[in-house]
């Protein structure tokens, strides 16, 4: 059996396309966009979270202090 060049047509194979110049506006599928918005949104709660640790951190360290 011999091979042929439909045997590596890109069928099956993942394609990832990027922005090019000619293409800067390109961004991507719905899927992209819902992965790009979570992703914010855990940004976002591992910020506030670890400001809120923070914070909390401080005024245990303040109330220490002040019954020192």
């Amino acid at each position: 059996m011999s091979s042929s060049g439909s045997d590596n047509d890109g069928q099956g194979m993942i394609v990832n396309p990027r922005p090019t110049a000619e293409n800067q506006d390109w961004d991507g599928d719905e899927a992209d966009r819902a992965d790009r918005l979570r992703f914010e949104e855990e940004q976002a709660m591992i910020r506030e979270q670890s400001e809120a640790r923070a914070a909390a951190k401080a005024a245990a360290e303040a109330h220490k202090e002040a019954h020192a």
